[in-house]
């Protein structure tokens, strides 16, 4: 994971803009609040935001949603598996948040181009905060899996805006939390 902020274009954060409009969405829909949109030849070609409660789905990330739209669509054109692998080799993702281990593995496999991503993911992120999935080469190779693709990533794009939609949602409180199995450390027995 690189932060390299000259890297970066204009377009890059007008992109990371719909990422973060996308992530609103899911806030409104009492969602953790991560949103993306997947861009090829300057163009939005499909976007996503978390859907995990909604659909009661743990899988189901912005990037996943986003990559599921292109790969329906896809099958729609009648595309060959290699057809679809050359089309995510030029595509360019813009999440507001560092893709866990699921999405980062994911996206390796798809054979994205490159990720630019918001605010870092200490806990679960998959392109260099807990491992780094984009560029390591120290993950096993499982028979029948297909063979993972390494991708540029560039984290901290717009972070402030990403962290803030992330401390609206667990200041409001998450509705779908489970309840705490021992007390609040900050609560008083009386």
């Amino acid at each position: 994971m690189s932060s390299h902020f000259e890297e970066c274009s204009s377009d890059t954060f007008a992109y990371m803009e719909l990422a973060i409009q996308q992530a609103k969405l899911a806030l409104d829909c009492l969602e953790v609040p991560v949103g993306c949109v997947i861009v090829a030849d300057g163009k939005v070609i499909a976007s996503g935001r978390n859907r995990t409660t909604e659909s009661r789905n743990a899988t189901r990330h912005a990037e996943m949603e986003a990559t599921d739209v292109l790969l329906e669509q896809w099958r729609k054109d009648g595309l060959s598996k290699s057809e679809v692998a050359e089309r995510f080799s030029k595509c360019i993702l813009y999440v507001t948040c560092e893709p866990c281990i699921m999405c980062a593995s994911a996206l390796s496999i798809l054979g994205i181009k490159e990720v630019y991503y918001g605010c870092s993911n200490d806990k679960f992120g998959g392109c260099g905060s807990i491992l780094s999935l984009h560029s390591s080469s120290t993950m096993p190779h499982f028979s029948g899996v297909q063979q993972r693709r390494f991708y540029k990533c560039i984290g901290g794009i717009m972070a402030s805006e990403a962290v803030s939609l992330f401390r609206s949602f667990y200041e409001q409180g998450n509705p779908n939390a489970p309840k705490p199995h021992r007390p609040l450390a900050n609560q008083t027995t009386d």
